[in-house]
């Protein structure tokens, strides 16, 4: 397996270290409040363990990022059926989907671009399909991920990054002392294998309110569907204002014992917040570190799961002749304490 890795440095000395297996971000190593550098993203001791690893640490996941119900893809009148592998559903483009292929890579300047060529047909998907990652690690400790994409015949996208993060260190445990705040005033209800339901409803006075910031293991306990299915947070809210192409803040994650925080940025209608309920039996981590069920919450900006099949949703379909333009922000700071 010939991974190609980089690593982008600034010059405060921290970094991002990125490989081609699933155009995936591998560590994060940024200040705590008191100028200590420590990797606050989940990632594994092994290369070996990056392919088809569960959790999909740290990868770009596609061609279809999330869940599409029952496999089941109608493009203009003709049925595509796309493989099972979440319970009843497809998930993350398939088994064999972007995030367990070794992407074409080069450094452009002071980025690094991953490339993937997805052909007609692959997982069931129609349409070849070109694919550029493009990340850039900024002197403010901002890490931007671009994705373009084009086709020649009509198909759909959603694209996103899979990282896990925690901002006392990877390896130091749980991040539900971790607090959140989300710019999302509804989110999508799902069924009991995490399909949405078709109409959004509002946060407010559920445990899925993140308007104000609260820690992540606040409710997660409550007796409550969306908390019921997943054993906590794995669900997609809808970023208040969202208007296609214009970026704006759609989450804040602090953690007050190290003093970091990060801020997420994106062009995307949705976030998916997953908080690690699954980890407990994923490979062995950097450094030895062994990680249990909420050692790491994802987010994930992206259009919404199983919009093919919801046309009242933000559109995924791509045409030939479009670009498929999407950004994502993180932007790490630390909060003198």
């Amino acid at each position: 397996m010939d991974i190609t890795k980089y690593t982008l440095t600034n010059k405060k000395g921290a970094s991002v270290t990125l490989s081609s297996l699933g155009a995936c971000i591998t560590s994060i190593i940024v200040p705590d409040k008191d100028g200590k550098l420590e990797d606050v993203v989940l990632g594994y001791k092994d290369d070996a363990s990056w392919m088809a690893d569960g959790p999909c640490a740290g990868k770009c996941p596609g061609r279809y990022a999330n869940r599409i119900a029952k496999g089941h893809l109608e493009i203009d009148g003709k049925i595509y059926s796309l493989p099972i592998n979440n319970g009843p559903n497809h998930l993350h483009g398939g088994p064999e989907g972007f995030q367990n292929k070794i992407w074409d890579s080069r450094k452009v300047g002071d980025a690094v671009e991953f490339m993937y060529y997805s052909e007609d047909g692959e997982q069931g998907y129609p349409g070849n399909l070109k694919v550029v990652a493009r990340y850039e690690w900024s002197e403010d400790n901002e890490l931007r991920l671009t994705f373009t994409a084009q086709c020649d015949a009509p198909t759909v996208i959603n694209l996103t990054n899979h990282a896990y993060f925690n901002l006392d260190g990877h390896g130091s445990g749980s991040v539900l002392d971790h607090e959140l705040k989300l710019n999302a005033s509804l989110y999508l209800p799902t069924d009991d294998t995490l399909i949405p339901l078709g109409e959004a409803e509002p946060v407010a006075g559920t445990p899925m309110d993140f308007l104000e910031s609260k820690k992540l293991g606040r409710d997660i306990k409550e007796d409550f569907p969306a908390l019921n299915y997943g054993k906590g947070y794995d669900a997609c809210w809808i970023i208040d204002g969202w208007q296609e192409g214009q970026l704006q803040q759609a989450a804040k994650l602090v953690s007050a014992k190290s003093g970091r925080s990060l801020s997420v940025y994106t062009t995307q209608p949705g976030i998916q917040v997953y908080t690690g309920n699954w980890l407990a039996g994923c490979p062995e981590g950097k450094d030895g570190a062994v990680y249990e069920d909420y050692g790491g919450v994802a987010l994930e900006c992206q259009h919404f799961p199983d919009s093919p099949n919801h046309p009242e949703f933000p559109s995924t379909r791509l045409n030939p002749g479009e670009t498929f333009e999407q950004a994502i922000i993180f932007a790490f700071g630390c909060n003198s304490i």
